[in-house]
């Protein structure tokens, strides 16, 4: 199970980089302006198309009141709104600022482990808030510290819902950390896309319906290949005959060997002399303790071959031995240990030994 959650994990994570490759793609030609709303102290938004300078564009000021914007050039600000993307900026006291302490690997999956810790780290859970993380930075060997930015979902949507009303296409809003220490980049603690407009879910939902549709033709052309196949059919009549000839032998007498020799006993002799699989099986689930994987498991003759992942590898060597079934275990690859592994990759050999005489 904790394979198949890692690779469903690292399918996740591969099908958001190409949804979000595809949308920067896409963006770049066919972004809607970007226009920028900076809280100030009073209340008020400072509005201005992102890049402008004081040569350019002036900005304007404006309030939002009842979904409403409120201003003495209230048109000017609906007009730089329609169709455009709304970066929202609010200031850093209406939020809840909390910093949280992580490994250094837990930054692959920092959405994951802010979104479980929102109903520790603030007074909401994580579908009543509205929330964001700043960049990582270095908190000692192997650590890592980001600073959480949490606010209502309830405070940040009127603003929302009033930009959207008056013609913003996506909606996004941020904040920023205070003081001299600050981040340079925002953080960024919701982001609302208008039915229809091009957004990252989307696109994956898209990738992923046309990759199972992929993967379904695929399927139907290997089976429609393998129906069409007629050695295989070639090689089934040929098996029933050789069976037939065999039987027919046995009844008629024609084997007059020794019983030792004749087929049925061969059968017999290769039953009771070689290893059964099952108990093998059974024998190695008793033997490897909890912490174990076996990743690939080959019986070739009277040869074991255990291929897997665990934390004490040389005292694996001991516990097969111990059992009477396996002799002669010994490593036959080096034991070694990935980044990404949970313990020890080990090789091991041993032998099997006879579990029961032929009958005489």
């Amino acid at each position: 199970m904790t394979a198949l959650r890692q690779i469903a994990d690292l399918f996740a994570r591969w099908m958001d980089a190409v949804a979000a490759f595809v949308v920067h793609i896409l963006r770049r030609f066919t972004a809607p302006n970007a226009v920028e709303l900076i809280e100030e102290e009073d209340g008020s938004f400072v509005v201005q198309k992102r890049g402008a300078t004081p040569s350019g564009r002036p900005f304007e000021r404006a309030r939002i009141a009842d979904g409403r914007i409120v201003g003495a050039h209230a048109d000017g600000v609906e007009q730089m709104l329609r169709g455009s993307r709304a970066d929202v900026v609010l200031r850093p006291d209406r939020f809840l600022l909390r910093p949280l302490e992580l490994p250094l690997r837990a930054a692959e999956f920092l959405d994951g482990v802010v979104r479980a810790q929102i109903d520790r780290l603030t007074p909401w859970s994580a579908a009543d808030a509205a929330f964001g993380w700043s960049k990582p930075r270095e908190a000692g060997p192997d650590r890592i510290a980001v600073t959480v930015a949490a606010t209502a979902r309830a405070l940040v949507l009127p603003y929302v819902q009033a930009l959207t009303a008056h013609g913003a296409q996506a909606v996004t809003v941020s904040t920023l950390l205070p003081g001299s220490d600050a981040a340079p980049a925002p953080i960024k603690v919701l982001e609302h896309t208008i039915s229809g407009a091009l957004d990252a879910a989307r696109v994956r939902r898209a990738a992923v319906a046309l990759l199972l549709v992929a993967t379904v033709a695929a399927g139907l052309s290997f089976a429609a290949s393998t129906l069409v196949t007629a050695g295989l059919s070639a090689r089934q009549d040929e098996l029933a005959r050789r069976i037939a000839e065999r039987r027919a032998a046995i009844r008629s007498g024609r084997e007059r060997a020794d019983l030792a020799s004749t087929p049925q006993r061969a059968l017999e002799r290769r039953k009771y002399e070689g290893p059964s699989t099952v108990i093998v099986l059974d024998a190695l689930s008793q033997i490897l303790p909890d912490h174990t994987y076996v990743i690939e498991l080959r019986i070739e003759g009277e040869q074991l071959r255990v291929i897997g992942i665990t934390r004490d590898a040389p005292s694996l060597i001991r516990l097969i031995e111990q059992n009477p079934l396996f002799s002669r275990a010994t490593f036959f690859a080096p034991t070694t240990r990935s980044p990404t592994d949970p313990g020890e990759r080990f090789h091991i050999e041993a032998h099997i030994e006879p579990m029961l005489a032929p009958r005489s």
